[in-house]
């Protein structure tokens, strides 16, 4: 065993139980971070604009802070900017976490030196319960590789920013830098394809012991490296043995992940964002991430069917019931305040407490009153693929909508790796799938107010080529599972099979 495999051991094991002791606490402590933050947040703007001096309680703070999305906060972000202090947090934030907003233009995400810990921390923790777990402390004497953006920042109003992985690159601890792959001037390379060849180039004859990242770009660089070496991922690494994946649900992609290896591997999912890191895997052989109930965040939990009501139901922790889709909101020591990430979970378990992501808020298809979900056409997808042995490289669905009844339907674009034999079987499954999963959609199938959902193949490449021409290639950019009109479909149209 090598010294920091060894040293990892103990830190492992420490760590591990810390995390276990505050599983217990998790009400408490979330009691305890809400009290804190509303403390610091009086001496702030909005504290003051919205009476913080007067809340003593959830109820007085659902009373007196509205929900709100990136574009009601923008004012308050727009004077951080300006270079004004004490306007969320205390002070100034020490970052701003650039991002791409779906319908807000690029973000400005504020990180502070009392938040910047959690996204930290929260890393190191899931790969340390990992180790305790396992008892796998090896890899970390190999390299280790994270697909990530440029850890190139630039400044505004004197506060560094850039995207949320090149952030913390700039915070991987010293005694791990020298494990650390690609190396700093690759990283800052803006040109993905560019930056993936020289990525394959410095790693290809390395021993890779982790590798980390969004799964359609870890897919990208195993391509890369099976076309360049003309070996499976497990034999050219053969000390591989920890994947970390998280930005979207790793199922769709497991297939292809694993036949890309060629034997089976650990993986750890992740639920970091911009906002913060809300969660992680705990346990390997469990469902479910743990809930980061003691990092600096207070969590609202608002019933999806609540949220377009003016004063929606918000729950706390202790209220939360397993099954139940919630939006997730956030108020944290970055300065944010009853803050709508744009995601929706639900929870596996109360005890500890453990999540699933199932969907962006923005990200579903209800052109005919069917509301469906990411989850429920991953599941679908998924059950189909499964009971085939199809395997699919991506995919997104988007409503047709028609004048004459019984002529609109969901149209999926799907990337195949080995397409099936009969694609109107695979069809008719799917969709059989999806209405045992949704009973609104079945209802309009059965009413003959929709038709049952067209395929319609892309190419090989054809959502590579397609982020690339819209300038999203790479990075932590990612196909969205649902829309609900027809833009992505329109510009997929380029991609289709034959065209």
């Amino acid at each position: 065993m090598k010294i920091k495999s060894f040293l990892a051991k103990p830190f492992a094991g420490y760590v591990h139980k810390q995390i276990r002791k505050s599983m217990l606490s998790a009400v408490q402590d979330q009691q305890l971070i809400f009290e804190q933050l509303i403390k610091t947040g009086q001496k702030t703007e909005f504290g003051k604009d919205h009476s913080f001096d007067k809340i003593h309680s959830h109820d007085d703070f659902a009373a007196n802070v509205p929900i709100r999305d990136y574009e009601l906060f923008r004012p308050y972000i727009d004077k951080i900017k300006q270079g004004k202090h004490n306007v969320l947090w205390k002070g100034q934030p020490i970052y701003f976490a650039k991002t791409s907003g779906t319908t807000s233009g690029v973000k400005y995400i504020p990180i502070t030196k009392d938040s910047i810990p959690n996204h930290i921390n929260t890393a190191r923790n899931a790969l340390l319960c990992y180790m305790a777990e396992t008892g796998n402390t090896a890899f970390a004497d190999g390299k280790l590789i994270f697909l990530s953006g440029s850890p190139e920042l630039e400044r505004i109003a004197g506060i560094a920013t850039g995207r949320l992985s090149g952030i913390v690159n700039h915070h991987v601890p010293q005694y791990l830098r020298s494990n650390q792959l690609p190396s700093y001037a690759t990283n800052c390379i803006d040109d993905w394809e560019t930056k993936l060849d020289k990525i394959v180039e410095e790693t290809i004859n390395q021993n890779m012991t982790l590798i980390s990242g969004i799964p359609p770009w870890m897919q990208m660089y195993f391509d890369r490296l099976i076309e360049k070496s003309g070996k499976k991922i497990g034999e050219l690494f053969p000390n591989f043995s920890v994947m970390v994946q998280g930005g979207v649900n790793y199922e769709p992609y497991k297939a292809k992940l694993i036949e890309s290896i060629g034997r089976n591997i650990d993986t750890i999912e992740l639920f970091p964002a911009s906002e913060g890191f809300f969660a992680f895997q705990d346990k390997i052989d469990q469902p479910g991430l743990l809930l980061n109930t003691n990092s600096g965040i207070f969590f609202e939990f608002i019933p999806v069917n609540e949220l377009e009501k003016e004063n929606p139901v918000r729950l706390t922790l202790k209220d939360v019931k397993v099954g139940e889709n919630y939006a997730l909101i956030i108020s944290s020591n970055a300065g944010l305040w009853a803050y709508n990430i744009g995601d929706t979970v639900k929870f596996v378990s109360t005890e500890p407490y453990r999540i699933i992501v199932s969907g962006r808020i923005k990200h579903y298809i209800s052109a005919f009153g069917e509301h469906v979900i990411s989850e429920e056409v991953e599941s679908a997808i998924m059950k189909a693929v499964n009971s085939t042995n199809i395997k699919l490289v991506e995919f997104t669905v988007a409503p047709y909508v028609s004048s004459d009844k019984g002529k609109s339907y969901h149209e999926w674009f799907i990337e195949f790796e080995n397409k099936p034999e009969d694609l109107n079987q695979f069809a008719l499954e799917l969709d059989n799938n999806l209405r045992e999963k949704n009973v609104y959609y079945d209802d309009l199938i059965a009413g003959n107010i929709l038709q049952r959902l067209k395929i319609t193949p892309i190419r090989k490449s054809g959502f590579v080529d397609y982020m690339k021409s819209i300038g999203k290639l790479g990075g932590q950019n990612k196909v969205p599972r649902l829309s609900n009109n027809r833009n992505i479909a329109i510009g997929l149209e380029s991609f289709i099979v034959g065209k």
